[in-house]
Order: C-alpha cells, then sequence, then structure tokens
C-alpha cells in the first residue's frame, strides 16, 4: 500500500486516537493481591481494545476495520517504536554516573538477560517444535528495543517478528502480575538479597519495574529507597547496554543454536 494511503487512511488513525482517548482517561489501576498490587496500564487496555476491534479476531469487526486498515498498520509499528529507540540515548548519558556508582554487580547482572536462551528457547524448539518464531521469541524479554531489533532486521512480518510480537504481548498482559508475585515470594524465602532481587527488577519495562520494586518494599520496607534506587538504576542500565547485548550476543547465540537445534527452514524476513 502507498505510504500516502496509510498516513491518510482515517479509519486507522481514528481507531488508534479513540483507543487511546479512552485508556488514558481509564488511567493506571492498582489491584491489590494481599502481598503488593498489580498495575494495570494504559497499555493494556489498549491491546484488549485493539484485539476488540481486529477482523482476524473477531470477525464483526470487519465493519470498522477492513484488512485494508489491518495491512496499513504493520509497518507503522516500526515508525511507533523510534520515539523509544531516541529515549534510550538520552536516559543513557544524564545517569552515567547512577551507573558508575551502582558497581560491577549491577554491570555483570545484565548477563541475566541471556537467560531466556538457556531456559525457554531449548523448551520453544525440542518441546513445542516452534520454527523460527522461538528465535524472536526466546532471544530476549522483548521489550520495545528487542521489537526494534527484530523489526530492523527480519521485519515485523516475518516469523521472527510473530515470536517477539507474541512474547511482547504477554508480557504486557501478564507480566506486571508475575514480577509482582515472584518478587514477593523470592523476597519472603531468604535465598537471595534484597539488593540482587532490585536489580532484578530492572529488566527494561517501567511497568514490570514499578510491580516488581513494589512487591519488594511491600515485603521489606525498611529498605524502600535502596530497593527504589537499585531497579532505577538496573532498569536505566538495561537500556544503556541491553540493546548491544542482544545484537551483539543474545541474536547471534539464538540463531547458532537454531541451527544447531531446529528444523533448519529459512527465514521469512519482511515477507
Amino acid at each position: 500500500m502507498p505510504i500516502k494511503d496509510i498516513l491518510l487512511d482515517w479509519r486507522l488513525h481514528g481507531s488508534v486516537l479513540v483507543i487511546t482517548v479512552i485508556a488514558e482517561l481509564i488511567g493506571v489501576i492498582a489491584v491489590p493481591i494481599g502481598i503488593g498490587s498489580i498495575l494495570l496500564l494504559p497499555l493494556l487496555y489498549a491491546f484488549v481494545m485493539g484485539l476488540l476491534i481486529n477482523p482476524n479476531v473477531i470477525s464483526g469487526a470487519r465493519a470498522l476495520i477492513r484488512d485494508r486498515e489491518v495491512h496499513a498498520a504493520s509497518p507503522l509499528i516500526v515508525i511507533a517504536i523510534m520515539p523509544f529507540i531516541a529515549k534510550f540515548g538520552t536516559i543513557i548519558g544524564p545517569s552515567m554516573d547512577k551507573i558508575i556508582d551502582a558497581g560491577p554487580a549491577l554491570i555483570l547482572q545484565e548477563l541475566g538477560n541471556l537467560g531466556t536462551i538457556v531456559l525457554a528457547f531449548p523448551v520453544a524448539v525440542l518441546v513445542l517444535r516452534m520454527g523460527r518464531e522461538s528465535i524472536g521469541a526466546c532471544f530476549s524479554v522483548a521489550r520495545e528495543p528487542n521489537i526494534a531489533i527484530i523489526a530492523d532486521k527480519y521485519g515485523l512480518k516475518s516469523q521472527e517478528g510473530a515470536g517477539v510480537m507474541g512474547v511482547y504481548v504477554i508480557g504486557t498482559l501478564f507480566g506486571t502480575f508475575i514480577f509482582a508475585i515472584l518478587a514477593s515470594i523470592l523476597a519472603t524465602t531468604g535465598a537471595f538479597s534484597i539488593e540482587a532481587l532490585a536489580m532484578a527488577c530492572g529488566i527494561g519495562s517501567g511497568s514490570m519495574m514499578a510491580a516488581c520494586s513494589g512487591a519488594l518494599v511491600h515485603a521489606v520496607p525498611d529498605m524502600e529507597e535502596q530497593i527504589l534506587a537499585l531497579a532505577g538504576a538496573s532498569n536505566v542500565l538495561t537500556y544503556a547496554t541491553g540493546l548491544y547485548l542482544c545484537v551483539f550476543v543474545a541474536l547471534p547465540l539464538t540463531e547458532k543454536l537454531y541451527d544447531l537445534l531446529g528444523r533448519k527452514e529459512p527465514s521469512k524476513a519482511g515477507a
């Protein structure tokens, strides 16, 4: 579809505007769960409303959104992600002192981002028998910068793009809940130090970090300032270094592992 038609597609832009306004009017809702709270963010509502008007999900929505608008929305996803990438550059410089003060432990904990490859990738390929979707799904925690990497290398219409977007949606829907529960459980077991758990909260997602650090603060209120400081620094560091770790280490490593374990099907990048 010509770029002019995409930019002038009133149905698509009108739907996005209405969904955005409704989601922002609802705002953030904190649901107490006894050991903390689950944060329901406007992004979650927008996803749900987007699904409800997707004709591929609910056929009756075709009266409002046609296949033409669905195809027009795909290339706009990449454009919408670009402001996130620009924001990373503005975060790194001003926060450099905080990153240095956090010490080597905070830097080394970034290696934990490779855990998705170690734990999830073999399950995806060997147990679930996934194809190249497993590369996009398992090379990272699938937040905005990771989507941008896959979009740039393979395109979001590729198998890898389907994998990363699938995990992104699931993470948005259930990530805050899972992080709040895990943080609360691990904080009370004593298996890990509170400082380590606070650093683990920063995976590059503001909502997940807030849920995780909030649960830790609820469990150990005496360390509130320390928990929030370490979680915030870790999140900033993930923005600063996580992108490079994914580009130069995680994605090539996942590709190599797929060559060893996968079904040897070629990528359909940009298809």
